[in-house]
C-alpha cells in the first residue's frame, strides 16, 4: 500500500513539472544563441573589453609621460569628467534618438575617439588632455543604453546565464589582447582597439529587424535614489568600488609589478570561468545569495594577506578568490542587478546610477598610487576586511530581484529529475 501511495505521488510530481514545463516552453522557445541574445552579447561584450583595454593603455602611457603628478591627476580627472557627464546626460540623449541608432552613433565615435591616438602625440600632455576627455566621453556616452539594450532582450530567468556567457567573452578577448601585446606595437594596439570597437556593429547584424515597441514608464534620477531596494544594494556596491580602487596600488606595491600583471591576467582567466559558474547559480539561487558569497570572499582575502602577506601561498589563494569574486561581481553588478531592479521601467537611469561608483572609482587608484609608498599594508588589508563583511548589512535587507516562483520551479524541476530517476531505477528492478 505504501510503495502503490508514492508511486502516485511521483507519477503526480513528474506530470505537473511536465505540464509546467511544456507551458514555460510555449512561452519562450528562444535559446541562448538566438539572435537576438547572440546581438546583445556581442555589443555588451565588445564595449567591455574595449573599455578595459583603453583604460590599461591610457594607464601605460601616463605612467611613461614626464609629467608632475598634478598632470596626471588632471589627465585622469578629465577622463572621468567624461564618463560621468555624457554618461548622466545618457538617458536624455536617447529620447531625441532611437535606441538603435543612438548605440550606432556610439559606436562610430567610440572607433572615432580610439583611432585619435594614432593622430595625436599623447606623450604630450596637452594632447593627453583632449584624448582622455574624448575617450571618457566616448565610453560613458553609451554604455547604459548598451546594458539596457542587454537586459530589455533578456528575460529575467536567464539573465544571469547569458550575462555570466558575456563576461567570459570580455576575458577571452583581454587575454588574447595579453597573449598578442608582446608582438604589437603601440600603433597596432590602437589599430587593435578600434576595430574592436567596430566589432560592435555585428550587433546590428544579429537584431531581428522587427520589433514591437513596448511604452515604459520614466523615472528621474531622484526617485531612483530615494528607493530603498536600490539603496540596499547601491551602499554595499559604493563600499567595494572605494575599496577595490584604493587597494589595488597597494596590492600592487605588495606583489611587485612584473608579479602583479600575471596575477592580473590570470584572475582574468579565472573570472571568466567563474562569472558563468555565477550567472547560471544567480539564476537558480538568485542574484542576494551570490553577491553575499561575493563580499565574505572579498572579506577573506584581505583578511588572509593583511595577516600572511609575506607567505608565497597567501598571494596566489588571493588571485584566485579575488578572481572568483570579480567574475561573480561582474555578472551581477555590471550586467544583471540593476535591470532586475528597474523591472518594467526605463532602464537607462538604473545603469548610470549602478556603473558610476565603480567607473568614478578608478580615480581613486591614480590618487592612492602616488602615496602608496607611505601607506602601512597590514592596516590597509585589515581595514579592507572589516569593511566588506560590514558591507553584508544592507544586503541582509535588501530583496531577492529574481521572482521566488522562478527559483521554486527549478527546485521543483530538481525533485521531479530525481523523482523520475528513482521511478525508472525502481521500474528496472522489477523488470530483472
Amino acid at each position: 500500500m505504501y510503495n502503490k501511495s508514492k508511486k502516485i505521488f511521483i507519477h503526480e510530481v513528474i506530470t505537473t513539472y511536465r505540464h509546467k514545463l511544456s507551458i514555460k516552453l510555449r512561452l519562450n522557445r528562444k535559446g541562448i544563441f538566438d539572435r537576438e541574445f547572440l546581438a546583445v552579447i556581442i555589443i555588451v561584450a565588445s564595449s567591455f573589453a574595449w573599455y578595459t583595454l583603453i583604460y590599461i593603455y591610457m594607464t601605460n602611457i601616463v605612467s611613461k609621460i614626464q609629467i608632475t603628478n598634478v598632470e596626471t591627476l588632471e589627465i585622469f580627472a578629465l577622463f572621468y569628467i567624461g564618463i560621468a557627464f555624457s554618461a548622466i546626460l545618457n538617458p536624455f540623449l536617447v529620447k531625441k534618438l532611437a535606441r538603435d541608432l543612438f548605440l550606432l552613433v556610439w559606436i562610430f565615435l567610440g572607433a572615432i575617439a580610439s583611432s585619435l591616438l594614432l593622430v595625436f602625440d599623447v606623450s604630450m600632455p596637452s594632447s593627453a588632455f583632449v584624448v582622455s576627455l574624448l575617450l571618457g566621453c566616448s565610453i560613458g556616452m553609451g554604455l547604459p543604453s548598451c546594458l539596457a539594450s542587454f537586459a530589455d532582450t533578456t528575460q529575467l530567468e536567464k539573465r544571469g546565464k547569458i550575462g555570466g556567457i558575456t563576461w567570459a567573452v570580455v576575458g577571452i578577448v583581454i587575454l588574447l589582447f595579453g597573449v598578442l601585446s608582446s608582438t604589437l606595437n603601440s600603433r597596432m594596439e590602437i589599430v587593435f582597439f578600434t576595430f574592436l570597437r567596430l566589432g560592435g556593429l555585428l550587433f546590428f547584424l544579429f537584431k531581428p529587424k522587427r520589433q514591437m515597441t513596448i511604452l515604459k514608464k520614466d523615472c528621474s534620477y531622484s526617485s531612483i535614489l530615494v528607493d530603498r531596494n536600490v539603496l540596499f544594494y547601491l551602499m554595499p556596491w559604493i563600499m567595494f568600488s572605494l575599496i577595490d580602487w584604493i587597494e589595488s596600488p597597494i596590492v600592487r606595491n605588495l606583489f611587485g609589478a612584473e608579479s602583479y600583471t600575471i596575477v592580473t591576467f590570470a584572475e582574468v582567466a579565472i573570472s571568466g570561468v567563474s562569472a558563468f559558474i555565477g550567472g547560471l547559480f544567480s539564476d537558480r539561487v538568485g542574484r542576494k545569495r551570490i553577491i553575499i558569497l561575493g563580499f565574505i570572499l572579498l572579506g577573506i582575502e584581505y583578511a588572509m594577506l593583511s595577516f600572511f602577506q609575506s607567505v608565497t601561498i597567501s598571494r596566489y589563494l588571493f588571485a584566485i578568490l579575488d578572481g572568483i569574486t570579480w567574475g561573480m561581481f561582474s555578472v551581477v553588478f555590471f550586467i544583471v542587478l540593476w535591470g532586475d531592479l528597474a523591472k518594467d521601467r526605463i532602464k537607462e537611469k538604473y545603469y548610470v546610477i549602478g556603473g558610476l561608483p565603480y567607473l568614478l572609482g578608478g580615480f581613486l587608484q591614480i590618487l592612492v598610487g602616488q602615496y602608496v609608498a607611505s601607506i602601512n599594508i597590514s592596516t590597509a588589508f585589515s581595514l579592507a576586511s572589516f569593511f566588506l563583511f560590514l558591507a553584508i548589512l544592507p544586503l541582509m535587507y535588501a530583496p531577492e530581484t529574481l521572482p521566488e516562483k522562478s527559483i521554486q520551479e527549478r527546485q521543483i524541476r530538481g525533485y521531479a529529475e530525481e523523482a523520475k530517476k528513482r521511478a525508472e531505477k525502481e521500474a528496472g528492478k522489477r523488470q530483472t
